[in-house]
C-alpha cells in the first residue's frame, strides 16, 4: 500500500488521482492537504470475500501549521474468484467512509453481530436496545468544514420525513460539528440479516445554540441495499429503526 521511498507530496498527489470521487472533497481540505509535510497510512478495517475485496484505509498528514488531517479511502473491487481492477473512494470524515464501505459490503459487517442463531429478529430485544440510552459523554466540537458536513447529511437521506428547508437553513451557520455512534447491531430480518445503525451529529452555530441531526443508516430494504434516514429529534430515529424492523 505505501512506498517507503514516495515523499507525502507524491502519496497525495497518488490518492486524489486515483479516487473516483476526489472532485467531492471539501476546496478547503484540499488546500490545507496542500501544506502537508509528512504522512502515515494504516489500514482501518477489511472484508474478504469470494465476492468482493474491501478495505478502508486511514491516510493521516501532519501540516504546516503543527495540526493533523486524515483522509479515509475505501478500496473495493471483485473478490478472490473474481479478481477485478480496484476503484478507490476518499472521503474527509469517518462517518462518511463507514456509509460507502457498508453500500458496497451491503451489510455492516464492522458492527457486532447480534442474535445471529434466531430465524426472525427479537423485536423485544431490538425495542430494549433503542429504547436504552446511554450515558452523558463529553463532547468535543470540531470546528472543520461543518456546514458542508451537515449539507451532506442531508443530501444523502432518503427517507420522505427527512428534515426540509428551515433545517438546511439553519445549519448553515453550523462552525463545528461532534459525531457520536449511539447503537450499531445487526439482526435477523425475515430471511436475511440487516444492519442498523444510529449517529447522532451535533453542530455548535455562530449563536452558540446546538442543534443535532439522527441518522439511521440500515439494510432493513426489500432488496437489502443500503439506506439512510434523517431526523431531527432521537426519538423519530428510534422509531423509524423499530418501523424497519418490523415491515421489513
Amino acid at each position: 500500500m505505501s512506498d517507503p521511498y514516495e515523499t507525502t507530496e507524491q502519496h497525495l498527489d497518488r490518492l486524489l488521482r486515483r479516487a473516483l470521487n476526489s472532485f467531492d472533497l471539501p476546496d478547503g481540505t484540499v488546500e490545507r492537504l496542500g501544506t502537508a509535510l509528512a504522512h502515515s497510512s494504516t489500514l482501518h478495517s477489511s472484508h474478504h470475500s469470494a465476492e468482493l475485496h474491501r478495505e478502508t484505509y486511514r491516510h493521516t498528514y501532519l501540516l504546516a501549521d503543527g495540526s493533523a488531517l486524515s483522509l479515509w479511502e475505501l478500496v473495493h473491487g471483485g473478490g478472490r474468484d473474481a479478481p477485478t481492477a480496484r476503484e478507490h473512494e476518499l472521503y474527509d470524515e469517518e462517518a462518511d467512509a463507514h456509509v460507502a464501505a457498508a453500500r458496497v459490503t451491503g451489510v455492516f459487517t464492522d458492527a457486532p453481530a447480534f442474535a445471529e442463531d434466531l430465524p426472525t429478529v427479537d423485536l423485544d430485544a431490538l425495542n430494549a436496545l433503542t429504547a436504552a440510552h446511554p450515558g452523558p459523554q463529553p463532547r468535543t466540537y470540531a470546528p472543520d468544514n461543518s456546514a458542508d458536513h451537515a449539507r451532506r447529511v442531508l443530501r444523502r437521506a432518503e427517507n420522505p420525513d427527512r428534515p426540509g428547508g428551515a433545517t438546511a437553513r439553519l445549519l448553515r451557520s453550523a462552525f463545528a460539528h461532534h459525531i457520536t455512534q449511539i447503537f450499531g447491531r445487526q439482526f435477523r430480518v425475515g430471511d436475511h440479516d440487516a444492519g442498523f445503525t444510529l449517529y447522532e451529529h451535533a453542530f455548535l452555530l455562530f449563536d452558540g445554540s446546538e442543534t443535532s441531526l439522527w441518522e439511521v443508516e440500515h439494510t432493513a430494504t426489500e432488496d437489502g441495499r443500503h439506506m439512510c434516514e434523517v431526523y431531527t429529534d432521537e426519538q423519530t430515529a428510534r422509531d423509524a429503526m423499530e418501523h424497519r424492523a418490523r415491515i421489513c
